[in-house]
């Protein structure tokens, strides 16, 4: 009887055992993610065509209402599956089917308050968050901690931009998202400030592939945040923002209203880069969050201020980029920084007037400002306001402004995130788009607010004009962006600078390092629905022609996107398509010449015109035939480029 007994006791302890762990897979079959509830303690594991690309994960939450991190208990399971169809013009990709399969657990603390943890698997992709209900009377909680961690191979290196000191930088802005990625780093290296790593974040899991970590679906009603400083074991843990953002202001904690959820945790998992570049899981996860005034147009821009600086804020420097804009095609002119003060509001709606006579339209720049920074432009002091906000976006309605530009935000605490968000829902009203500089990352928000267009968020054009250590740097900072930060939403890089030097003259200052073909790839390898060119009037005369004809028809609206080949920080293939019309872009960070052989399908047999730069960086241009089999020979010379178009009609 005892043996019996204790036979039947083993069978429990085995059922209740194997009961904890739950496995979903990806509808291909090949990603699969499992969750295990270990002594009361929740992880979560990955695995990838059968290779571990994640240990055993914490998972869980420190709250004001509860402690959901430790003594858990498993109550029930639930599974679906979710299938989402949705059109995105704004991204890299304009129809988007997402499938995925879906694993609810609900677990309960010692004192019997549950949470819900909801996976999300589809192909390379996993999504999830905590959802919380209401306890009794308790209809709000802080979430003092998030204990979800991500545990490594030790065989992984790293791709990771530091985390920057509150208040340091030019006049206080920082953080901004402008830190340098550091290549292949071995797990737990320490970050320049100290504080971790700012989203996205890539690794390199020895041979057996690649996982992009970031996140989505932040808006109002929570914080941004980050990774953590790596440990000894390889745990990279979600961080909340640093008390001393927003100049102090505001809690670092987030607090939400219950029920209520968190983000999403996005993993791209893979054991090529494909995934990771072509990405749309930033947008499959969110939903908008309401619909548009009107239908907004994208396009390309003049830009006066990335190459002849303040000083070009005057009344006939605009009009001279008016003209250059209308000679261009192009449908946008953003005016920058000190035009209140250097042309007046007056004088604007003259100017404003004398653009739309070209066909022209316009947008403005604004410092969001506030008490977050010492950054002295203008106009200032009419954003960060509901009263003013909406008086000034009142007067932009009626001058038919069509955008703003809006810099130097504060953090990422929960209070600078309901500004983002009001600026956006705010600016809808009034028919106006969106585009944030010196600011966080977008988390899905070209989905979930219609009339956002993108956001700096990275070390973006104007470093070419500040110091030449950024152009000795430009083709290894081009070569990681299509994999980290322009993987996981729409860069407002400022790109095609063709300027040998970066002055108003063109004859002074820094030194352009990369070849003209290099910097036609960028518009179309930087990916952003409307693209403030860095191209300068004198241009016109001063660039090969076949150059200025070439951007004067780029698109920056994309049907479909697809990765060729590379390696972030050495070189970059990639394709877009715009309706029949592909691009195919390469550049190369390497020190000497990359041969390859590319398999093009999407033009095998077709006619393409071919651009491309001999060893001594001069650029052609000629017209070629892709072979029926789709493959094609390529050279890209050191700082170089290659760009192939063609129709697939």
């Amino acid at each position: 009887m005892k043996k019996y007994l204790a036979t039947l006791i083993l069978i429990a302890v085995s059922i209740s055992a194997f009961a904890q762990e739950q496995l979903v897979k990806s509808p291909d079959g090949k990603l699969n993610l499992s969750f295990n509830l270990k002594e009361g303690t929740p992880y979560f594991s990955v695995k990838s065509n059968n290779a571990v690309m994640l240990e055993d994960s914490p998972l869980g939450l420190v709250t004001s209402a509860g402690d959901f991190s430790k003594d858990l208990k498993l109550t029930t399971t639930s599974r679906d599956n979710i299938t989402k169809n949705y059109s995105q013009l704004k991204i890299k990709q304009s129809s988007v089917v997402y499938n995925a399969n879906e694993l609810v657990v609900t677990l309960a603390n010692k004192e019997d308050k549950p949470i819900e943890i909801v996976f999300r698997v589809s192909n390379n992709n996993i999504g999830f968050r905590y959802n919380l209900p209401q306890y009794g009377e308790t209809a709000n909680c802080t979430i003092e901690k998030e204990i979800t961690g991500f545990n490594f191979p030790d065989n992984t290196t790293t791709f990771l931009s530091p985390q920057a000191t509150p208040g340091i930088g030019w006049k206080g802005t920082k953080p901004s998202y402008e830190e340098e990625y550091v290549p292949d780093e071995p797990l737990g290296t320490p970050s320049k400030y100290g504080l971790g790593y700012t989203f996205p974040s890539l690794f390199h899991v020895g041979n057996d592939g690649w996982v992009l970590i970031s996140e989505t679906g932040v808006d109002g009603k929570y914080c941004g945040s980050r990774l953590s400083e790596g440990s000894a074991d390889g745990i990279y843990s979600i961080a909340y923002p640093e008390q001393g953002e927003n100049n102090g202001f505001g809690s670092s904690s987030p607090a939400i209203a219950l029920p209520g959820s968190t983000p999403w945790r996005t993993i791209t998992v893979a054991n090529n880069l494909n995934p990771i570049v072509e990405t749309t899981i930033p947008y499959d996860l969110v939903d908008p969050l309401y619909e548009p005034t009107q239908e907004y147009k994208f396009g390309r821009s003049t830009w006066s201020w990335i190459m002849w600086q303040d000083r070009s804020m005057n009344y006939d420097d605009q009009v001279t980029y008016i003209d250059f804009a209308a000679d261009m095609g192009y449908e946008y002119i953003l005016m920058d920084a000190l035009w209140d003060k250097n042309v007046g509001y007056e004088k604007m709606e003259e100017l404003i007037e004398y653009a739309h006579s070209k066909n022209v339209d316009v947008f403005l720049w604004y410092n969001s400002n506030g008490f977050w920074n010492n950054a002295p432009q203008g106009p200032k002091h009419k954003l960060n306001n509901a009263i003013a906000r909406k008086k000034e976006m009142k007067w932009l309605q009626e001058m038919r402004v069509k955008g703003l530009k809006i810099d130097f935000f504060g953090g990422d605490k929960q209070e600078t995130m309901r500004l983002y968000e009001a600026l956006l829902s705010d600016a809808n009203e009034y028919g106006l788009m969106i585009i944030f500089h010196g600011c966080t990352l977008p988390r899905g928000w070209e989905r979930m607010y219609p009339n956002y267009v993108g956001s700096e968020a990275v070390l973006a054009s104007e470093n070419l004009i500040f110091t030449q250590h950024a152009n000795d740097m430009e083709a290894f900072n081009a070569c990681l962006h299509p994999f980290i930060r322009n993987a996981v939403g729409c860069m407002e890089f400022g790109p095609v600078l063709l300027n040998k030097r970066h002055n108003r003259t063109n004859d002074g200052g820094t030194i352009r390092r990369t070849s003209d073909i290099f910097q036609l790839a960028t518009a179309v390898l930087f990916q952003n629905p409307v693209q403030m060119f860095a191209l300068a009037p004198n241009n016109l005369s001063d660039a090969p022609e076949f150059a200025i004809d070439f951007m004067k028809d780029v698109e920056t609206t994309w049907d479909e996107t697809v990765f060729i080949d590379g390696y972030p920080g050495k070189y970059v293939v990639l394709a877009r398509r715009h309706k029949d019309q592909w691009y195919v872009v390469g550049i190369n960070a390497n020190e000497e010449p990359l041969s390859l052989n590319l398999a093009l399908p999407m033009l095998a047999g077709k006619t393409i015109t071919y651009y491309g730069d001999e060893s001594s960086l001069a650029s052609f241009k000629k017209e070629t035939k892709i072979e029926k089999s789709g493959k094609f020979n390529i050279l890209i010379q050191p700082n170089g480029g290659i760009i192939l178009t063609g129709s697939n009609n």
